[in-house]
């Protein structure tokens, strides 16, 4: 073997040693992807169990999949669809499908309702789901709103499209500077529970400013955050001295009410 062969065969280990460094990196990093996506699952409020039944279709009310979330639609059909529309944004880090009982006691009022599934369960990934929800049935009225994190980013994307939107709710949550309806001619509906344990009351009470001056405030006495939705209790917040299903009623009735006004106005 020549001097130059000798000199070639050399790197051979060193060029083995890399290789499984290379190996072992790649390894390392899928399983701290692994056990973050596990950590990920673990943080997120999952649907209880009539969450989950709320997402069957029956013969009153019919549930949808599209790519920008959930469809709940009167099963009698278009004839039937009672004005407006009603798009949600989720909580923070809750399964949208946790506001099916919600969703599914307004299209039993004959509205059609979309729930925004958003980018790693966060209204902000996500702000503005509710353009593929208009644009389904332009000419048509929307109100749109959201449970805590999801009421500011509904906020914020209905002060940048005034125009589109009829009505603002908002369940558990406020409007900032970056989202201010101070100046919007909109109706615009604030719920919230007097035994929230979640809730940011300074900030909510500081949002006030960013709120029209007939903005109608309702207290659900004896509710807390997490029966806004269905998903069992979240961290932080108080127990509530009403049932579930008694928080679902006093809101959608809230709802149902405010939206009937905005009819009767149009």
């Amino acid at each position: 073997m020549s001097h130059d062969s000798k000199a070639k065969a050399l790197p051979k280990p060193k060029q083995a040693r890399k290789k499984k460094m290379l190996i072992w990196t790649i390894a390392i990093v899928l399983v701290l992807l692994l056990l973050l996506a596990i950590a990920y699952q673990m943080m997120v409020y999952s649907p209880s169990a009539a969450a989950k039944s709320a997402m069957k279709s029956d013969e009153q009310v019919t549930v949808s999949i599209g790519q920008a979330g959930y469809r709940f639609e009167p099963t009698a059909g278009e004839k039937n669809i009672v004005q407006p529309n009603v798009i949600f944004y989720p909580g923070g880090l809750v399964d949208p499908k946790s506001y099916a009982p919600l969703a599914r006691k307004l299209a039993g009022a004959g509205h059609r309702v979309y729930i925004a599934t958003m980018p790693l369960n966060l209204a902000l990934m996500g702000q503005n789901k509710a353009d593929d929800f208009i644009a389904e049935h332009p000419e048509e009225s929307f109100v749109i709103g959201g449970h805590s994190m999801g009421g500011v980013f509904a906020s914020r994307y209905a002060a940048e499209h005034l125009e589109q939107i009829d009505g603002i709710f908002f369940l558990a949550a406020y409007a900032e500077k970056a989202g201010s309806l101070e100046d919007a001619k909109l109706p615009v509906l604030q719920v919230t529970a007097s035994n929230d344990g979640v809730l940011n009351w300074e900030a909510w009470g500081k949002g006030k400013r960013y709120m029209p001056s007939s903005t109608q405030y309702v207290t659900i006495e004896g509710g807390n955050h997490g029966q806004f939705g269905s998903y069992g209790t979240q961290k932080g917040d108080r127990p509530a001295s009403i049932k579930p299903e008694e928080q679902l009623e006093q809101v959608s009735s809230e709802l149902i009410g405010w939206m009937k006004g905005i009819q009767a106005t149009k």
